[in-house]
């Protein structure tokens, strides 16, 4: 942070200012109603100077007259271009910008008190005013009075809008918060956490609420910033905040305000300075959650308001009778990488951290977002993210990312990584107490997959842990012990840094202490007169360079050794030179002697720290190596981080360079050698080579690259030697030094289009490749032509443009990729047709189906498995699918065994869903008749049970021996099929039998296929025979359901059969049935008793006797001499002559048989 300031003319002091975030003026007001608008010169269009941090020249400077008292609050509205301004005497005016200028548009007094704030709400749309009397008044951008109140017996002197606009808070002269709604209604009284244990009187200094409008930093930030004149402040993460973040700022404030995202506080006021009898002001700068960033003095008497630049980049400081501008370097999260700048910021639409990762060479850039994110860390290849892991827990994460973003390790730690650097192998943590380090290892030009299986079988970095008070010796292991870590400590830690060999931590006190690494032994203890901030070690780890709080660059000589005046040998000394506002520094990477530093807006390069003249840039130094220093507009690049701009990367190059460059350019190549000679870098010999390759003298060429040890470069020269043509010569070193259009003319002109060829393939450029073969002359080489077509094809799909990529692989018959492009493009027909033009057994064939089987196209997909001849691959598309149909099919057309497992699992899954009819089919079409069977069996029972009507229960039962029957037709042919030219017809099926019964788990099911459908047929007869008339024919009909106790409920068999007997006046018959029911075990007391006085009611009426005999009676009833029964009539068969059905095996009277065309049981045809 640095000042400059601006005069207000005849010594008038300001009261205050505000500074427009978006357009960029500043208004301030002061005494004999001083009113002015200033607005600080745009930045120049000179590319090196863009972006330069402090530009002090007006291009606005305007009285604005109308007041004629002390101007005491301004403020904008940023949205509609207003600025409103108040006076001591109440007088309000807004005023407007018209043609450059600004105008008064509304005046307003009320002539009764004094206005003590007024405040925009955040869309712009209302303003507060509050005077010192009470009274609120809230109105429209318009003008109009929305609502006023008067709130007796309460001085006001602050106001804010909550971010939604919902709430207003109200600060009183005494100190106390009120909370409003947005209507005037009281709501509560803020509770200042703050102001415990402090007593007297106090005022509130100041109040401010970010709006969230450029987002957080992170989820449920604290955004509402409340400050007394006695130091204290708290801020809060809402009104309610029962936590919040307490600070004494040990200052007597004047005035806060928040930085443009909410991640820093600025607290503006005066402190008694130790070693003066005088008031000293300063501004300090907080996080959200208090902690201390910096403290910056400012001079002069009285500081009296303080407002941000809408960019965060300054502040601007009202103080006497000047404008003091304080320019803010903020410690971005950011780092540098392999040719990548890796940044982060925030955005409003979303709580996490925007990590962008720019690629500088190809500019491109990845996205990463990032919850809590803490810092990044860069060293080589590679970048650390530390991030909180959760809220919940305290526990953090550090991410290790490569130049693209994509995490290659992660660590959980326990510690709150405060401090984090990193090295070519280490990644070092720390807090205030102590601190981790982790030994991480990369896989080196793997893929992320391939990254993934290396680090699950690889033993794991080494991750060793350090109290600060600990003297590690390097022998014992730094156990992971947390519980240590977080001991407190005298001496925190504040700062650390490592090179490859050698770690140093710095602590608050000025004491450095220095480790070895990789084995963490203490090695030796320094003592620096001040607290750092940032360190910094050279290449050799021989020097290290200090940055302090306030901004003082030293050094530090850690070899030197002298004698103290005790006559001791002493490591380590300060060397002389000293810096002031040094906010950024850089070693240079190959010589420990060089270093560049930002000093304001100058840039030093030092050489064994003597400057050289310093060049005008406010970039953050990324890289300085080969006597060149990148560096990058980071406040450029985070004001549109969406949208990085080439022109944000600079490159200086150092004096020596510049030097040698303007020798070769002026004096020629043999003093530049000379001067190079004297001065040698590996840059400078490179440079040498380079301007004497140009002027084709290859042995100073190869000398100079001998020099700085470029193998490829001695080899070009030689290959150079071996030409015989001067324009070859000239042809190839164009194409050395990148001049490839240059040099495929030359080629082309000494009619080598092969060269030019060849020149462009190297560059992967096969656009122009593709041209020059079909504009050549002769005949094009067709492999070439067709290599070229693919790369071009390759191009395209890599960026995802498939339909581009189509045209060429099609041009390059590049079948495999052609149908990946058909893929992305869902053109399943393109696919479809290009499987159909594949030749069979084809190695892309499986690829295609399996393409189809992922988009649910069965069919294509067979069709392209069987071309291929993978019939079981098919079938396993199918029953992927679904479509069990296709697989039972094709399984039996190629024969298969295992459809039986498939059909299994599907069955299985269907029973699951409940789907029994589903599973029945499918079993019944794989031929899987009797598992069909069961499960039908299964649902008439179920049906049976429920009650549901006979004859769906009978038609249930038929199906089910029917498939009984499939059953015993399908193991006969089974058997026929096996025995063929073996066996007679009866010995097959006795096999067929014997086959039966050695897979029956249930015989039952086989034996009496029929049995429930017979219970049911007879059950529907014998009622419909009653219903009809046919009395006897009903009886003796019931009379055969007695055989089926097992399958109807014998309460339904007795009641029926009683019903008969009784209607048929066989009273015998009836009492036998009406001694069964009264007998049976599951009827209730109350339905015997039914029963029982049914009977009586008969029997007292009738005898229990049988008029005649039925004609079951006539006949035995089981074993081998059972007679069968007709089932159209219910009649004994003691006929020869009967007809029997083919499909079920029961039969019928020859003289009922005519009354049918259909079965009376299964009903199949007759005929």
């Amino acid at each position: 942070m640095f000042l400059t300031k601006i005069a207000i003319p005849n010594n008038i002091c300001l009261k205050c200012i505000s500074w427009n975030k978006d357009q960029g003026y500043i208004a301030c007001g002061g005494e004999s109603g001083l009113l002015k608008v200033l607005k600080l010169e745009m930045q120049a269009e000179d590319a090196k100077l863009k972006g330069l941090a402090a530009p002090s020249n007006l291009s606005m400077n305007q009285t604005l007259e109308g007041h004629s008292g002390s101007v005491q609050v301004v403020t904008w509205n940023e949205h509609f271009q207003k600025l409103t301004t108040s006076d001591q005497n109440g007088l309000i005016i807004v005023w407007m910008l018209y043609k450059g200028s600004w105008y008064e548009e509304m005046i307003n007094n009320r002539n009764k008190s004094v206005v003590r704030s007024m405040s925009w709400n955040a869309d712009g749309q209302k303003i507060c005013i509050v005077y010192e009397d009470g009274a609120v008044i809230v109105g429209s951008v318009d003008g109009n009075r929305i609502w006023g109140k008067e709130l007796k017996g309460i001085q006001l002197c602050h106001v804010a809008w909550s971010p939604d606009s919902k709430i207003l808070l109200f600060g009183m002269a005494n100190g106390e918060i009120h909370l409003y709604d947005n209507q005037g209604n009281f709501i509560v009284k803020m509770v200042l956490s703050c102001l415990v244990n402090v007593s007297g009187a106090l005022s509130i200094a100041g109040m401010h609420w970010y709006s969230g409008n450029k987002g957080y930093v992170e989820p449920d930030c604290p955004c509402l910033a409340i400050c007394f004149d006695n130091g204290r402040c708290q801020i809060m993460r809402h009104e309610n905040d029962e936590n919040p973040v307490l600070i004494d700022t040990g200052m007597n404030v004047v005035s806060i305000q928040w930085n443009h995202c909410g991640s820093v506080l600025a607290i503006a006021g005066s402190q008694r300075a130790a070693s003066q009898d005088k008031d000293i002001n300063i501004v300090q700068f907080y996080t959200p959650f208090g902690e201390h960033l910096r403290t910056l003095k400012v001079p002069g008497k009285q500081i009296s308001a303080v407002s941000w630049e809408g960019g965060g980049l300054r502040i601007g400081l009202a103080v006497d009778s000047y404008i003091y501008f304080a320019n803010i370097r903020p410690d971005y999260k950011w780092g540098y990488c392999s040719n990548t700048v890796v940044y982060a910021c925030t955005r409003p639409d979303r709580p996490e951290y925007c990590v962008v990762f720019w690629d500088t060479k190809n500019n491109e850039k990845y996205v990463k977002y990032v919850k809590s994110l803490m810092s990044v860390t860069t060293c080589g290849d590679f970048c650390i993210l530390a991030t909180k892991a959760d809220e919940s827990q305290q526990q953090y994460v550090l991410v290790l990312c490569n130049s693209i973003g994509t995490p290659l390790d992660s660590k959980y730690i326990d510690i709150v990584p405060m401090f984090v650097t990193m090295t070519k192998t280490h990644v070092i943590a720390a807090s205030k107490e102590a601190f981790y380090i982790w030994q991480y290892r990369v896989a080196k030009k793997l893929t992320a997959m391939e990254i993934n299986q290396v680090s699950r079988t690889r033993k794991e970095g080494r991750e060793r842990i350090f109290h600060i008070d600990d003297n590690p010796s390097g022998s014992v292991e730094g156990l992971m012990d947390y519980a240590k870590a977080v001991e407190a400590t005298r001496d925190p830690i504040c700062c650390i840094t490592a090179s490859d060999k050698v770690l140093i931590v710095g602590r608050e006190s000025g004491t450095l202490r220095r480790y070895t690494l990789p084995s963490v032994s203490l090695v030796q203890q320094y003592m620096l007169g001040t607290r750092a901030y940032q360190m910094r070690l050279n290449c050799n780890a021989s020097r290290l360079a200090i940055i302090d709080i306030s901004g003082v660059l030293t050094f530090f000589d850690l070899e030197a050794r002298y004698t103290d005046n005790t006559g001791q040998q002493m490591t380590g000394e300060q060397l002389k030179l000293e810096r002031k506002d040094v906010w950024d520094m850089k070693w240079a990477s190959d010589n420990p002697d060089l270093f560049a530093m930002m000093e304001k807006t100058r840039m030093y390069v030092f050489r064994n720290l003597d400057p050289e003249e310093p060049i005008q840039t406010s970039g953050y130094i990324c890289n300085f190596e080969d006597l060149e220093i990148k560096s990058v507009l980071l406040d450029e690049l985070i004001k549109d981080p969406e949208h990085p701009n080439k022109d944000y990367i600079l490159n200086f190059e150092i004096r020596s360079l510049r030097d040698s460059r303007a020798l070769i350019e002026k004096v020629g190549i043999e003093d530049a050698s000379q001067f190079i000679e004297d001065n040698p870098h590996p840059r400078l010999w490179r440079l040498l080579a380079e301007a004497a390759l140009e002027k084709l003298d290859l042995p100073t060429a190869e000398q100079a690259f001998v020099r700085c040890k470029d193998y490829q470069g001695i080899e070009f020269v030689k290959r150079l030697g071996n030409l015989q043509s001067e324009s070859m010569k000239q042809a190839e070193i164009a194409a050395y030094f990148g001049r490839f259009v240059e040099a495929e003319k030359m080629y082309l002109d000494m009619d080598r289009r092969d060269l030019a060829i060849g020149l462009r393939i190297k560059l992967g450029d096969w656009f122009r490749v593709l041209q020059l073969l079909k504009h050549g002359s002769g005949d094009s080489d067709d492999a070439l032509l067709e290599q070229a077509y693919n790369a071009i094809g390759d191009y395209f799909a890599d960026r995802q443009k498939w339909v581009n990529a189509v045209q060429y692989y099609v041009q390059g018959r590049n079948q495999e990729r052609l149908a990946e492009c058909y893929y992305m493009l869902e053109d399943y027909n393109g696919l479809e047709v290009l499987a159909n033009s594949l030749p069979e057994n084809h190695k892309l064939l499986p690829e295609i189906a399996r393409m189809f089987v992922t988009v649910g196209m069965c069919e294509q997909a067979v069709a392209a498995f069987l071309k291929c001849n993978l019939p079981k691959a098919a079938v396993d598309a199918c029953v992927h699918l679904n479509q069990w149909n296709k697989a039972v099919e094709l399984a039996k057309n190629h024969n298969m065994k295992e459809i039986g497992s498939l059909l299994a699992k599907y069955a299985s899954h269907l029973l699951e869903k409940n789907k029994t009819l589903d599973a029945i089919e499918l079993y019944r079409k794989a031929n899987h008749f009797l598992e069909a069977a069961k499960l039908m069996f299964k649902i008439a029972e179920d049906e049976a049970k429920k009650r549901s009507k006979p004859l769906r229960v009978k038609k249930l039962y038929v199906l089910a021996a029917l498939l009984v029957e499939h059953y015993h037709e399908h193991m006969k042919n089974t058997q026929k099929g096996k025995l063929k030219g073996k066996r007679t017809e009866a010995t097959s099926a006795l096999a067929s039998l014997l086959e039966e019964d050695s897979m029956l788990s249930d015989n039952r099911i086989i034996d009496h296929a029929w049995r429930g459908a017979e219970a049911y047929h007879f059950f529907l007869l014998a009622q419909r025979q009653l219903y009809e008339g046919y009395l006897d024919a009903a009886m003796r009909t019931a009379l055969h359901l007695r055989d089926y106790e097992d399958i109807i409920p014998a309460v339904e068999i007795y009641s029926l059969l009683a019903l008969c007997a009784c209607a048929n006046r066989a009273f015998g018959t009836c009492s036998k049935a009406f001694i069964k029911l009264e007998s049976l075990e599951n009827l209730t007391a109350e339905q015997k008793q039914q029963y029982e006085d049914l009977a009586l009611e008969i029997f007292t009426k009738h005898s229990p006797k049988d008029t005649r005999k039925p004609d079951l009676e006539n006949f035995p009833e089981g074993g081998e001499g059972k007679l069968p029964t007709c089932i159209a009539s219910g009649r004994v068969i003691t006929e020869y002559q009967f007809w029997m059905c083919n499909v079920c095996k029961h039969c019928v009277l020859d003289r009922e048989i005519t009354n049918y065309n259909f079965c009376p049981l299964c009903h199949s045809s007759i005929a």
